[in-house]
């Protein structure tokens, strides 16, 4: 995969983590996810669009993240999904939660979009 499009999934990726991080998550992906674009939590929650935005309106901050063993995978043309280890603590001193993650992006318009976001818990 193009060095150039596993900069700009990370760095796009990493600037939704900074925004659930601010609690501004609810901007952040109603502005990038596709318009029918779906999250599929740990818990086995599916989620689509005016959920995510309703539910991270409500949900608390994260205090802070880790993304590692990042991948990119092509999924054909103009697509691409990001895998990776995410580790993330709603406060200082508390438990990460700890997932394989993945977040397939599409080029819409000329811009990536979130079509497809899966996260399963790793012990």
């Amino acid at each position: 995969m193009e060095q150039q499009v596993t900069e700009e999934l990370l760095a796009l990726e990493r600037a939704g983590w900074d925004a659930l991080c601010a609690a501004t998550g609810a901007d952040f992906y109603g502005g990038v996810m596709a318009d029918d674009g779906l999250m599929v939590l740990a818990d086995g929650s599916v989620l689509d669009r005016p959920t995510v935005v309703a539910a991270l309106g409500q949900s608390p901050p994260w205090h802070r993240y880790e993304l590692t063993d990042v991948r990119v995978v092509a999924a054909g043309d103009g697509a691409a999904a990001l895998v990776y280890t995410g580790r993330a603590w709603r406060d200082a001193d508390g438990d990460p939660f700890t997932g394989a993650m993945t977040s397939l992006y599409v080029r819409v318009g000329g811009r990536w979009r979130l079509a497809l976001y899966t996260q399963t818990p790793v012990p």
